[in-house]
Order: C-alpha cells, then sequence, then structure tokens
C-alpha cells in the first residue's frame, strides 16, 4: 500500500496553500533586498560624483583592476591600480620621475618633492610612500583632495606630507618656497585636458625660483591645442638652453620635460648603472627610459 493514501485530502490543500503562502513571503523579501541594494548602489553613485560651484565635477570609475579619474568629463585626470595603489602604471607618469636619474638615491628620503596639480595623487603618493620624501601637493579643487583620499589611498597630511588646497601659480610666486625644492612635478590640465593650464615663461620662471640648486623641473605637455615646441622654447627662455631633457612622446601623445636649475651632463654610461639601480630599488623602468631620453636644444 502507497504511504499516499494515508494522507487526507484536506491536508493536501493546506500544503498547498502554504506553499503559496511562503511564496508570496519570499517574493516580497526579495523585493525588498531589491529596494535596499539599489539604495546602496545609488548612495554609491553619489558618493562617486561630486560637484565644488564652478569648478569641475570630480568623478572615478572602475574597470577591473582600475580605478580612473575623471573630471565631468571622459578624458583620464589620473588613475590606480587598486591592488597596488602607491605603484605608478602610466607610462608618462612613470617618466615624470625621470629626475631620480641624476640623483643621489641614498639621500632621497632627505629631499623635498613637489606635485603641482593633484591628479590621482599617483607622484604624491610615489615619493610620500615609497621613497620617503618630504612631499607637498598642491591642487585647486578641493573634490579632489577629497577624492583622492577617499577612492586613491591618498594618506592624510602628516610629518612628511602636506597637500595644499592653493592656486599653483601662487604657490610658485611664494619666496618662502624659493630654494627649497629638489623635485618640482608640473602636471596641471582642466577638465578638457586640451593644453597645459599654466605654460608661460614667466611660470616656468617662476617654477625655477622654487628650485634647489641641484634641483629639477619635470613637466607633462599634452594636449589637442597644445603646441610642444612654443612650451619648450618658453621652457628654455626660463631655464636656459642647455638645461632641458626630453623624453620622446609616448603612444598618447604625452611629452615629458626635465629642466635642471644647474645643466647636467648626459653620460649615457653613469646613466645606465643609476637607472639599474632605481630600477632595482622601486617598480620603475627606469633602464627603458635611456631609449627615448636625450638632452635638448631649442633655438630660443
Amino acid at each position: 500500500m502507497e504511504l499516499t493514501n494515508f494522507i487526507p485530502q484536506d491536508l493536501g490543500a493546506a500544503i498547498k496553500l502554504g506553499d503559496l503562502i511562503y511564496a508570496v513571503i519570499g517574493c516580497i523579501a526579495a523585493v525588498g533586498v531589491g529596494v535596499v541594494l539599489a539604495r546602496k548602489q545609488a548612495r554609491q553613485f553619489n558618493s562617486q560624483t561630486q560637484h565644488a560651484g564652478d569648478l569641475p565635477t570630480v568623478t572615478f570609475a572602475d574597470y577591473g583592476d582600475m580605478r580612473f579619474l575623471h573630471l565631468g568629463t571622459p578624458w583620464v585626470q589620473g588613475s590606480m591600480k587598486i591592488s597596488k595603489p602607491n605603484d605608478i602604471h602610466l607610462e608618462y607618469v612613470q617618466r615624470m620621475m625621470g629626475w631620480l636619474l641624476t640623483t643621489d638615491l641614498d639621500q632621497i628620503h632627505r629631499l623635498q618633492a613637489m606635485q603641482l596639480g593633484l591628479g590621482a595623487a599617483s607622484l604624491t603618493k610615489f615619493c610620500h610612500v615609497q621613497l620617503g620624501m618630504h612631499t607637498t601637493a598642491v591642487e585647486l579643487n578641493p573634490l579632489v583632495i577629497d577624492t583622492c583620499r577617499r577612492w586613491f589611498s591618498l594618506p592624510e597630511d602628516n610629518a612628511k606630507l602636506q597637500v595644499l588646497l592653493a592656486d599653483a601659480a601662487d604657490i610658485a610666486t611664494r619666496e618662502t618656497w624659493h630654494g627649497k625644492v629638489d623635485a618640482l612635478q608640473v602636471d596641471l590640465y582642466d577638465q578638457e585636458a586640451a593644453c597645459p593650464a599654466l605654460d608661460s615663461e614667466a611660470f616656468y620662471a617662476d617654477c625655477r625660483q622654487l628650485l634647489t640648486e641641484q634641483g629639477c623641473m619635470v613637466v607633462n605637455l599634452y594636449g589637442r591645442e597644445s603646441n610642444l615646441e612654443t612650451s619648450m622654447q618658453r621652457i628654455a627662455k626660463a631655464f636656459g638652453n642647455d638645461a632641458l631633457w626630453a623624453f620622446k612622446p609616448t603612444t598618447a601623445g604625452n611629452t615629458i620635460v626635465l629642466a635642471f636649475r644647474t645643466p647636467r651632463a648626459f653620460d649615457k654610461s653613469a646613466l645606465l648603472v643609476q637607472a639599474q639601480k632605481i630600477q632595482a630599488r622601486w617598480p620603475l623602468p627606469a633602464t627603458t627610459w635611456l631609449k627615448a631620453l636625450a638632452p635638448v636644444r631649442i633655438n630660443t
């Protein structure tokens, strides 16, 4: 005899009714969870978009292990590898560390670095965390600073790190900074990234005043409306015609220029030894730099 014959018909109906009730409860719970998740996602999206009056909107986007900073446009203003937040992965930003080729690496921790333009804080973090330098970053947009602190692993200010909310042009004229900076990294662009935001001979002359006698300014020149030859001429007039080295443009079109307060000899053998030391200490492709780097003489 089959067991089903012992189950009353009314009990079977009760079981079906119970299943229906559980199904309804399950649907209600699923809808509730969906609402909670949707609200959470909306809050996260809103936290990724910030506004500061007339200054550009600050946003970021993740693609796999990469996080990109934007100023309200598709142009990338900086990026970070999420799994290695203190490394530099973009080629042009790596080249902005080219001043290491002429520096006493054993004294790095005693030197002063300054970044004009924070971006996604790649240079600031590398100088502060990886190199242990005294590091000052200058940024005009407060929301860029806030976004870097919240989403790009930028540490809070401390004894060796200072992030200034200020205009780079103003900082460059302050006598309190004159002769204090060993490595000055200039990467100043607005939300359209069409050309450098500051690119005058007077500005570069002010930058030169910031440097120590052995100091170096590194500039990223880029943009569809920029003029590389004109920018190089302005830098040469401010620093001298024998004080410039430059990398060949990257595949993305960035030209990195090194301008020394005191001109340096370009000795490939010595630079190769230095590059090997850099590459052994830090995650930088320094030996490959020498294939693209050369002194530059500009007809001014």
